[in-house]
């Protein structure tokens, strides 16, 4: 009896360190490689090269002048940039440019599904878990269907226990584009923009509408 008492505290203890005194994530970092084919796959979707920011164009490319100036070309639209194919790791370490978010959110990717861990510090004046940080873990759906997104919340849960629909305003598992997509706000563009949306195991594909 005493041994179950005695393991029974030191698992409460440990819940109570790991999502009450929830120690912050370690940020994601890319090799050298991988985050020359980040830059390769944002440079296609928003139609700029990493290199026109950081250094002028050379003197003998096809883009230069002998001013040092960018020669004029027509205008033409590549199909390949409207579709952006983005890794589970290249996700976190975008959020990791910001690093004091990277430390409060790390994110995971399975088919039809986004899995988001957040790290939360609460208000000192909030009742009972004021001063704690608490670690929270929430499942969005995101998919295409009918040819439109869909994009639902499927839950959160503090240390693994799920929160009451009613305490998150009963918005589990409803449709956010259906419910909201027909008034003209964020949404409805969303949605007219959006040609298909697929999340993976391991990877989020995005595809622009023309």
């Amino acid at each position: 009896m005493g041994a179950c008492v005695l393991v029974a505290a030191m698992l409460s203890a440990w819940w109570v360190k790991s999502n009450l005194y929830a120690s912050p994530f370690s940020p994601t970092t890319l090799t050298e490689r991988e985050q020359q084919e980040l830059n390769a796959k944002l440079d296609r979707l928003q139609g700029n090269t990493q290199s026109a920011w950081t250094s002028p164009p050379s003197a003998g490319s096809a883009e230069s002048k002998s001013e040092g100036r960018l020669a004029p070309e027509p205008y033409t639209e590549d199909a390949a940039r409207r579709e952006l194919r983005i890794t589970e790791k290249e996700l976190n370490a975008l959020i990791a440019k910001d690093e004091a978010t990277a430390r409060r959110v790390a994110i995971a990717l399975s088919t039809d599904l986004v899995s988001v861990k957040l790290v939360v510090p609460v208000d000192e004046e909030f009742p009972v878990l004021g001063g704690k940080t608490l670690r929270l873990n929430c499942g969005i759906t995101l998919r295409h269907e009918a040819g439109r997104p869909v994009v639902a919340l499927r839950g959160v849960s503090i240390g693994g226990v799920p929160l009451p629909n009613a305490w998150l305003g009963n918005i589990k598992n409803v449709d956010l584009v259906r419910e909201f997509g027909g008034q003209g706000g964020f949404w409805d563009l969303f949605t007219k923009g959006v040609e298909d949306l697929r999340v993976l195991d391991g990877s989020l594909l995005i595809k622009l509408r023309e």
